[in-house]
């Protein structure tokens, strides 16, 4: 009797079953770019503080064209996405500004088919998922927001995965940031303090990361709103 297996011999050489499912692909957000030192990127140190009275996110303001060559000094890396939450560019830039766009989109028709706000930790939940499945690069944002729950403040990395916490950092820079942010953060730390904080710690980054440089962005998130502003010279923050 005649053992029939389905699909390829062991040499590898028959034709394939017409019983064997066909199996596709899903994108992969960590696939190479084939336009290689051609595309813009982030490098970037990004940072969040959840506070009482809202969450700070901070982050420097260089973009560089395949980590040597500074393309961008005053690029805004960290942009609102809704009502009372923001998000950090980190990675290719056009995979983080493509990622932006569709949370927005989402966001805007939770509200309009549910006449509510989503609650952020349902927004990064959609974020993990959409880092995980989609085509997005190698990006690995954080998400801070505020609502009836409280301040919070997310990293998401490039498989989806969402990790929640009282301060997190990302990007090239983080090693340098998290070493000021473990000696500087404590609990009870108010917004304005926040920001010094985050903004010592992005300076600290900016002085041995060559991916970041030239400024710092800080977002104050409250329930509120979102409030971002650019700053030049770190003095006039720390």
């Amino acid at each position: 009797m005649n053992n029939w297996t389905g699909g390829s011999g062991p040499q590898g050489n028959a034709d394939p079953s017409p019983y064997d499912p066909e199996l596709g692909s899903l994108p992969n957000g960590t696939q190479s770019d084939e336009h290689g030192d051609t595309v813009n990127k982030t490098g970037t140190t990004t940072i969040g503080i959840t506070t009482d009275e809202g969450v700070v996110i901070a982050t420097d303001m260089r973009a560089s064209l395949g980590g040597r060559f500074v393309s961008n000094k005053d690029v805004q890396k960290v942009e609102q996405i809704h009502p009372t939450g923001a998000l950090t560019l980190v990675g290719s830039v056009g995979g983080a500004q493509s990622f932006i766009r569709t949370l927005r989109s989402e966001v805007n028709l939770y509200e309009s088919r549910r006449g509510e706000t989503m609650p952020i930790e349902a927004l990064a939940t959609l974020a993990g998922n959409f880092a995980r499945g989609g085509p997005f690069r190698a990006i690995n944002p954080i998400l801070g927001g505020v609502d009836s729950e409280g301040s919070h403040v997310y990293s998401i990395d490039p498989a989806g995965g969402v990790m929640a916490d009282d301060y997190t950092v990302t990007g090239s820079g983080m090693q340098l940031a998290y070493g000021l942010l473990e000696q500087e953060y404590e609990e009870g730390l108010s917004l304005k303090e926040a920001q010094s904080v985050a903004a010592r710690a992005i300076k600290s980054a900016v002085e041995r990361d060559t991916g970041s440089g030239n400024g710092v962005f800080l977002a104050e998130v409250t329930d509120e709103g979102v409030d971002i502003q650019g700053h030049n010279d770190f003095d006039a923050v720390i």
